[in-house]
C-alpha cells in the first residue's frame, strides 16, 4: 500500500534496486500515485539498475531481461538516472529505455577517493573493455593505469593477464564496475601480483558479492573491498550522492559529461 503527500510539481523518487523482485512493483505504485497526485514529471534515481547483464538470449528460450527492463520503467518514469549501468553489446541506455536517460559514470567519484587515500597505487582494469574507464580514473587521480586482458573460460571461471606489465609501485587497486562472484577481481588481483604488485586492493561501484564471492578475493591477495553506495554493502565506502545531485542540476547534458 503506496501512499504519497499529492503535490502538482515534477517528483524525484530514490529507489535502491539491489533487491528487484520484492522492489519494482512498489516502485510503479508510487510512480502511479505520484502522477495520480499531480506530477507532471516523475523522475526514477536508481543508482543500481538491475537485469542488466542479461542484454541477449544466451540460451534458446531466455528472456532478455534488459529490454523487459527498460521498457517497465521506460514507460513508468519520464526519466531513468543510474550509476555505470553495465552495457556490453549495446552503445547506450536510449536503446533500451523509451524515455529520457542519464547514465552516470563513477569515475570521478572513485578518482577522489582514490586521491584521499594519498598513497601511491597502480589503477589496474580487469579487461580491454575498461580501458577508457580506468584511463579517466588514474588520469584524474594523478596515478599509474593498466588494463589487463581477459578471457572467460566458464560462468565463474576468467583467466586475466596484464601482458608483461610491470608495477610502478607495490600497491594495486583492480578496479571493476560490478563485484559478482569475485572470479573476475580475482583474477585481476593474481595478475597484479605476478607483475610485481606486493599488496592488492579493490575498488568496485555495485558490490553485489554473491556468496562465496569475498572468501574467493581473499584467497586471490585481496587485503579489502571498498564499493561505491549505490547498493548497501558493508564495503561501502565512496559516496555517489554528489556525483548524483550534480547531474539533476544539469540535466540531459550530464550523461556527455560522465
Amino acid at each position: 500500500r503506496v501512499r504519497i503527500d499529492p503535490r502538482p510539481e515534477p517528483a524525484f523518487l530514490v529507489r535502491s534496486l539491489h533487491d528487484p523482485n520484492s522492489k519494482l512493483f512498489e516502485l510503479l505504485l508510487a510512480a502511479s500515485a505520484l502522477r495520480d497526485g499531480g506530477a507532471d514529471h516523475v523522475t526514477l534515481v536508481a543508482p543500481y539498475l538491475p537485469y542488466m547483464r542479461q542484454d541477449r538470449a544466451f540460451a534458446r528460450g531466455e528472456a532478455v531481461s534488459q529490454r523487459v527492463l527498460g521498457q517497465l520503467l521506460g514507460r513508468a518514469f519520464e526519466r531513468v538516472v543510474c550509476v555505470e549501468p553495465h552495457l556490453h553489446r549495446i552503445g547506450s541506455l536510449a536503446e533500451v529505455f523509451p524515455c529520457e536517460t542519464i547514465a552516470l559514470s563513477a569515475a570521478p567519484a572513485i578518482a577522489r577517493w582514490l586521491a584521499v587515500q594519498r598513497e601511491p597505487c597502480w589503477v589496474v582494469g580487469p579487461d580491454e573493455e575498461s580501458a577508457p574507464w580506468i584511463r579517466a580514473i588514474g588520469d584524474a587521480a594523478s596515478l599509474p593505469s593498466a588494463v589487463a586482458h581477459k578471457r572467460r573460460t566458464g560462468d565463474d571461471e576468467v583467466v586475466v593477464s596484464l601482458r608483461g606489465a610491470h608495477a610502478p609501485c607495490e600497491r594495486a587497486v583492480v578496479v571493476d564496475d560490478i563485484a559478482s562472484s569475485g572470479a573476475t577481481l580475482a583474477a585481476a588481483a593474481r595478475a597484479a601480483v605476478d607483475a610485481g604488485a606486493k599488496h592488492v586492493e579493490a575498488v568496485v561501484v555495485h558490490a553485489i558479492v554473491a556468496p562465496g564471492a569475498e572468501a574467493r578475493m581473499r584467497a586471490a591477495h585481496i587485503a579489502r573491498l571498498v564499493s561505491c553506495d549505490t547498493l548497501p554493502h558493508p564495503s561501502n565506502g565512496i559516496e555517489t550522492a554528489q556525483l548524483i545531485a550534480s547531474a539533476l542540476l544539469a540535466g540531459p547534458a550530464a550523461e556527455a559529461a560522465g
